[in-house]
């Protein structure tokens, strides 16, 4: 069964573009260079709020036990680097973890190319 590991974070309205561009340029890249066994996705979700921005990521995995190889026996524990603590106002401390249990899939015509931005 597959896992879902959910994050978030809160920033300033002046901060957010810098944390997103944080985010996809330093923090995603260096997961992904650890070349974690199933890891299957990554996905960043964008809320603002009248005061601040909200940020959600969630990691899919295959099973907890690849959760623990990129986290290790506190798997639990967010990873917050210090350019990510410079720039949010305030974070999650730990990550739950879903099992998901279903998912369904409706794309037709859209790209998930048109996602990317």
């Amino acid at each position: 069964m597959a896992i879902k590991r959910v994050w978030h974070g809160w920033t300033t309205l002046e901060n957010a573009d810098k944390y997103q561009s944080i985010l996809q340029n330093v923090v995603i890249p260096g997961i992904e260079a650890k070349n974690i066994a199933g890891l299957i996705k990554f996905e960043v979700l964008r809320f603002a709020h009248e005061d601040e921005v909200e940020f959600v990521t969630m990691m899919t995995f295959e099973a907890l036990d690849n959760v623990i190889a990129l986290q290790g026996e506190d798997y639990k524990k967010a990873y917050i680097p210090a350019a990510v603590q410079a720039v949010l106002k305030r974070w999650d401390i730990e990550s739950p973890h879903y099992d998901l249990v279903e998912t369904r899939e409706y794309w037709t015509s859209i790209k998930s190319s048109v996602l990317r931005g």
